[in-house]
């Protein structure tokens, strides 16, 4: 299939996954899907809490809260890409993964998030310290799908394009960069580096995101956004609950590829496995 169709959610989730989850629910059933549909969800969609600590209590439970996705992906006949839920590792510590989920329910992928936010922010939370509990990954994750080939990555991942150089050596034309981005950085960087991705690799750049003021105190900035392999953004989000969407058309990216075959001319490939 050359031409399909794929939504972000933006959300503002809290810190009660019961709450988000209803929240997610009645964005869904408020939007008219174009099957087949890949639904993209944002970081942390479904617990963002005020600790690591509390992230990891919520780690506990993470089983059920994949069952209820997978019941949405039936319900409604779609792909999710469900942004991030916190999955234990067996080691007291927790995993960021983003689970792609097909539209019988069932587990497709797992990429658990490599590049751990650990940075200073001038905003009211000042320190930003992921790695406290959370466990970064270590695989770079690329799968099949009705849609294309899709590249799996996650929020604070955008700023190192190695991995990315990876996913498109493997064969990516669709990446997803589910996302819980600060306002201050958002209005820095968050579109820049999004295009810069979507050009260097020539592929579909899909990021859906976290906005407004959280339960947590946290301020994200919105401003999903869907963007072309040219670099054209496609589709963008305001600060603003919702779903946004665009059209994907793999026989254009190939064109694009045909005409400026920067993957063969590259002389720097990525070594991220050896």
């Amino acid at each position: 299939m050359s031409i399909s169709h794929i939504y972000t959610v933006q959300m503002c989730s809290g810190t009660h996954p019961a709450h988000n989850l209803q929240q997610l629910r009645k964005l869904l059933e408020a939007q008219t899907f174009e099957l087949p549909a890949l639904v993209c969800l944002p970081e942390s969609w479904l617990a963002f809490c005020e600790t690591p600590q509390q992230t990891l209590v919520q780690a506990e439970e993470s089983h059920y809260w994949i069952g209820q996705i997978q019941q949405l992906c039936r319900d409604f006949g779609i792909w999710l890409a469900a942004g991030t839920i916190a999955i234990k590792d067996g080691a007291g510590r927790y995993y960021a993964a983003s689970l792609l989920l097909n539209n019988e329910g069932t587990e497709v992928a797992r990429y658990n998030k490599i590049h751990l936010f650990d940075a200073d922010v001038a905003d009211n939370a000042g320190q930003y310290r992921e790695s406290t509990l959370t466990r970064a990954g270590e695989d770079v994750v690329t799968v099949a799908s009705p849609f294309g080939r899709l590249g799996l990555s996650v929020c604070y991942d955008v700023r190192f394009p190695g991995l990315y150089q990876m996913m498109r050596e493997q064969g990516a034309e669709i990446i997803l960069v589910p996302s819980a981005f600060t306002t201050v950085t958002g209005e820095a960087h968050w579109q820049t580096l999004l295009r810069a991705r979507a050009i260097e690799t020539q592929c579909y750049v899909v990021a859906a995101a976290q906005a407004g003021k959280h339960e947590n105190g946290r301020q994200t900035y919105g401003h999903s956004l869907i963007v072309s392999p040219w670099g054209t953004c496609l589709a963008e989000a305001s600060t603003q609950v919702g779903i946004i969407h665009a059209q994907v058309d793999l026989a254009a990216l190939h064109a694009i590829r045909q005409k400026m075959p920067v993957a063969a001319h590259n002389r720097f490939k990525s070594d991220f496995y050896e």
